[in-house]
């Protein structure tokens, strides 16, 4: 009998490990907060734009996108620097200010902090209205 029991508590823990396997796996994307998690590797990272600042003076001209804190506070920023700004049909800072978007592309960090560099529109879309960033499959998120 207690073999039994420990056959169905082992059958039940490696069901529970698929699908917890298939949920990272499926996961679409990453909150600003776990970024950091995921240096050295591509993701698309959704958060909320906190702050943004073009700092148009500048050589480099960069365009700062900082999700879910705002700076000097910021666990995220997608950077847009000025040499690819003439790539975008809007500026960044305008109409991207307050949105919820998701940044894709590869993890770094500056000074400690996760960033995406991005050097494509592409990698900037408006954030999905029912977007989770949950690790628990789907249906545990309705």
């Amino acid at each position: 009998m207690r073999r039994f029991f420990s056959n169905i508590l082992f059958s039940i823990l490696i069901l529970l490990s698929f699908f917890f396997i298939q949920s990272l796996q499926a996961r679409s994307s990453i909150s600003p907060e776990e970024a950091i998690n995921f240096v050295g590797t591509s993701q698309t990272v959704c958060g909320t734009v906190a702050s943004v600042k073009y700092l148009s003076t500048d050589s480099k001209a960069p365009t700062f996108l900082n999700l879910n804190q705002p700076y000097p506070d910021q666990v995220f920023t997608a950077l847009i620097w000025g040499e690819n700004r003439g790539k975008f049909s809007y500026a960044p800072e305008v109409k991207l200010d307050g949105k919820k978007i998701c940044v894709s592309g590869l993890i770094e960090t500056y000074k400690g902090k996760a960033e995406i560099i991005v050097s494509e529109p592409k990698q900037i879309r408006m954030a999905p209205k029912a977007a989770t960033n949950s690790f628990l499959p789907a249906i545990f998120n309705n």
